[in-house]
């Protein structure tokens, strides 16, 4: 079952450890401003972009699958065609508690994947918006 409940994102919005998959370096894209504001309220943002050296001042990793710190929310800022490939990477980790999906990104398949593997899985929303709904 996706997550839908106000209570169960407030419990995803309680863990600490976020990466970010498709981390932007250009402020004023929703793939940068949003992981800066959730370093803002406390989260450890780890950035996963391929094509950045560092964001933030941390070091960027290529891939979720090369992040050495432990990570307890996997948030993608990719396009739902490269969901998939994200949620077979997260499923392999073993620190992985839920995968986030921002605003108009979906994968019901690799979603269902992620939960048999017993991940909380959020389409569809947007981790800041939520944020500032249930946790001000």
């Amino acid at each position: 079952m996706p997550v839908e409940s106000d209570s169960e994102l407030a419990e995803i919005l309680d863990l600490e450890t976020v990466a970010v998959v498709g981390c932007s370096t250009s402020p004023g894209k929703a793939a940068h401003d949003v992981p800066a504001y959730l370093r803002e309220h406390g989260y450890d943002v780890v950035p996963v972009n391929p094509f950045a050296d560092e964001i933030f001042g941390r070091a960027a990793y290529d891939s979720l699958a090369d992040v050495e710190e432990d990570v307890d929310v996997v948030d993608v800022f990719r396009p739902s065609e490269e969901v998939a490939g994200i949620v077979d990477e997260a499923i392999e980790r073993s620190d992985v508690e839920a995968v986030w999906l921002q605003l108009d990104i979906t994968d019901d398949e690799a979603a269902a994947r992620a939960e048999d593997a017993g991940l909380r899985v959020v389409q569809d929303k947007c981790m800041k918006v939520e944020h500032g709904r249930l946790k001000h």
